[in-house]
């Protein structure tokens, strides 16, 4: 996060530990169990408006804090980089996805495609305060060797190293591209067993890690990074079926029953207009326009990704359950999140099918199949925001959090302050009592601690900048400039469109501001090109007019 400390240009300065605060939370060094979800929409989950049963994590908010304003970057490697080290994703190695990469951008510091060696790591910082460390899932921080998880602090880990991969063990025989993937465990590559389901697989290697890490009373810090609800759509055989004839109504119906339930539990003002909300591209038909059988297969899509949700959640309880059981729940900090809004892309572009993918409608969610659910339902995942994972509008970067902090009555309620993804390293290192560092050939860690906020304490309304791909926002208390190219950078770059919206009266970003308050928008641009100067992001090159 850039504090309100930014002026002109962007300050950064390291954490100031407050013991005396972290005291008043609990008098001994917590556990931390941190829980990423991949791809999951602000409005999936029951507590923040959804249908999809998630028992467990709604349970979670309401006896913990519901974040209503948390941020993480546009997609899922530079969140994690972030993440991880507690510093801007241009600093720390994932100025751009590795995947997405520009010739104008490779070979340039903070492009290196991985978790760089010049940014701190959060579980080697915790492990040197004297925490076991542990992973499953997703890593998607780098391929080779040196850069794994086992190298970066995890005492224990089982990770996928690339950004997506099959939810069901790959085939032997004719891997397909999504199943051409990598799995290590502490280092080595690892051997999948055939009832492999990703969700359920993760959460007991988490378990067992837990269990043997108990023995000798230390805290830990186990770090879930879950690859659900991320593509391809699949769910174990006994979730299929629950959701059928759920979405049968479409997409808009979806999203609007949505909204008006965000209202009744006051995650909206009552007067929201929802209606203006509804997305519009003209690219894409709208339910009305899909034949009966085209709704059949788009409803089951939708079907599919909630099963996915519900397993998640209870995947999730069972790791509450297991803290309950062993008396540590109580002294557990435990923060939950997803990467990045919802995803709408065609995989598919990508990905070309291999020898057995099958996804004719009756295998649709199971072994061989590789859909997405698109952008239509990425909107209804989205709402009430606008656009989706890949852009910073609000549906891109506007998350669904939760924390529930230790102690014996720790705080509940309902927090609209904002924070960031790379708050958590400073929130983390407070909470534990451990010295932030001041390394002088590092990345400084740019986000702050999330521990006033949290405890309830008056807290200065942060700067947020961020960029990827092109598109570009300023949070500046609740105005908004945003920044977005038609086409992002590619061979033809557009240039950016800028908006400005009043996230307390619009956070749908329907209004656009800039017209009637041009001076605000000129300060903002100043703002966030000095962020962008002070991070280095890097642009396409200018092009030489012809003489």
């Amino acid at each position: 996060m850039i504090s309100s400390k930014f002026s002109g240009a962007l300050l950064f300065s390291c954490l100031a530990l407050s013991n005396a605060s972290y005291a008043a939370v609990t008098a001994a060094q917590p556990n931390i169990l941190l829980i990423l979800a991949d791809d999951l929409g602000y409005s999936d989950l029951g507590a923040f408006g959804g249908e999809i049963s998630t028992p467990r994590l709604d349970t979670l908010a309401n006896s913990g804090l519901q974040l209503t304003g948390m941020y993480a970057a546009p997609t899922c490697s530079p969140t994690r980089s972030m993440l991880l080290s507690g510093t801007d994703n241009h600093l720390a190695g994932l100025g751009t996805m590795a995947e997405g990469m520009q010739p104008f951008q490779r070979g340039k510091p903070g492009y290196e495609g991985y978790l760089n060696q010049r940014s701190y790591s959060m579980p080697q910082l915790l492990a040197e305060g004297g925490y076991h460390t542990m992973m499953v899932g997703k890593w998607h921080l780098g391929l080779e060797p040196e850069q794994g998880p086992a190298q970066r602090g995890f005492e224990q880990s089982f990770s996928m190293l690339e950004g997506g991969a099959a939810h069901f063990k790959p085939s032997a025989d004719a891997p397909s591209l999504l199943e051409q993937v990598h799995y290590v465990e502490n280092g080595k590559p690892a051997q999948l067993p055939d009832d492999f389901y990703s969700t359920d697989f993760y959460t007991d290697k988490l378990l067992s890690y837990l269990k043997s890490s108990k023995k000798d009373g230390k805290p830990f810090f186990a770090y879930a990074a879950y690859t659900s609800p991320h593509w391809p759509l699949q769910a174990p055989e006994a979730y299929l079926d629950k959701y059928k004839g759920r979405y049968d109504k479409g997409y808009d119906s979806t999203r609007l029953a949505r909204i008006e339930r965000m209202k009744k539990l006051g995650l909206l003002p009552t007067d929201f207009n929802a209606a203006r909300t509804i997305p519009a591209n003209p690219n894409l038909p709208g339910w009305e326009q899909l034949t009966a059988e085209q709704q059949k297969t788009e409803a089951r899509k939708m079907e599919i990704y909630a099963a996915m949700v519900d397993n998640l959640d209870h995947n999730i309880g069972r790791l509450l359950d297991y803290l309950h059981e062993s008396g540590q729940y109580e002294n557990t900090l435990i923060v939950f999140m997803s990467d990045n809004g919802a995803a709408g892309e065609n995989h598919a572009q990508w990905y070309k099918p291999g020898k057995l993918t099958d996804n004719s409608y009756a295998n649709l969610g199971r072994i061989n199949s590789e859909i997405d659910y698109g952008v239509r339902w990425a909107e209804v995942s989205a709402a009430p925001f606008r656009l989706f994972k890949g852009t910073t509008a609000e549906g891109g970067i506007s998350v669904p959090a939760i924390v529930k902090l230790p102690g014996a009555k720790p705080r509940q309620g309902r927090e609209s302050g904002v924070a960031r993804v790379d708050d958590l390293l400073p929130t983390f290192l407070s909470i534990a009592g451990i010295k932030a560092p001041a390394v002088a050939d590092k990345n400084p860690i740019t986000g702050t601690s999330m521990l006033p906020m949290l405890e309830g304490k008056a807290n200065p309304a942060p700067v947020l900048a961020g960029e990827l791909f092109g598109n570009a926002y300023l949070r500046e208390g609740n105005l908004k400039l945003l920044g977005l190219r038609p086409l992002g950078f590619g061979d033809k770059p557009q240039p950016v469109q800028w908006t400005l919206y009043d996230l307390a009266r619009d956070r749908g970003e329907t209004t656009d501001l800039a017209a009637s308050q041009p001076q605000d928008v000129e300060r903002l641009k100043k703002r966030w090109l000095a962020y962008t100067q002070q991070v280095g992001v890097v642009f396409p090159p200018v092009p030489v007019a012809k003489q």
